[in-house]
């Protein structure tokens, strides 16, 4: 069974980190394209020694628990609870998705984390899914 939990920002302090975050659990493109690239793509990660895949979303814990079980992910990766979107903000990567009525949740982007410190990071345009995707983030390290 895959870990989800709510957001332990230690969890980046050591090794390399391969965070990815997606507007939100069960949207469209995060569940069928975002998710299940980084499940397919997760061996080939650690073997560019990738320590750890994060995936984080602003949704609480509940709802990543129900999509970690719809979506058969693995403890590969790690799924990350941001409920009050305190980590989307606080990296400057919110989104405003009232108009939507969605609140405000995470723009989708991919961050490579090395030992705490930040050394890529791919944020893909609004409406967008490209720099963020596994097989991108994957071409890069």
């Amino acid at each position: 069974m895959a870990r989800f939990t709510t957001l332990p920002f230690g969890i980046f302090a050591t090794g390399k980190t391969v965070i990815f975050a997606v507007p939100g659990a069960y949207t469209p493109a995060c569940s069928a394209r975002h998710l299940p690239g980084f499940i397919e793509h997760a061996a080939a990660l650690r073997a560019k020694h990738v320590d750890r895949i994060a995936c984080i979303a602003v949704n609480d814990a509940f709802v990543m628990d129900a999509w970690v079980r719809a979506n058969h992910v693995s403890d590969s990766i790690v799924m990350l609870a941001d409920g009050n979107a305190e980590f989307t903000r606080a990296v400057g990567l919110d989104s405003d998705a009232r108009p939507y009525g969605m609140g405000v949740r995470s723009q989708r982007y991919a961050i490579v984390i090395q030992n705490g410190c930040v050394v890529k990071v791919f944020v893909d345009e609004p409406g967008a899914f490209e720099v963020s995707a596994a097989h991108y983030v994957l071409s890069q390290l």
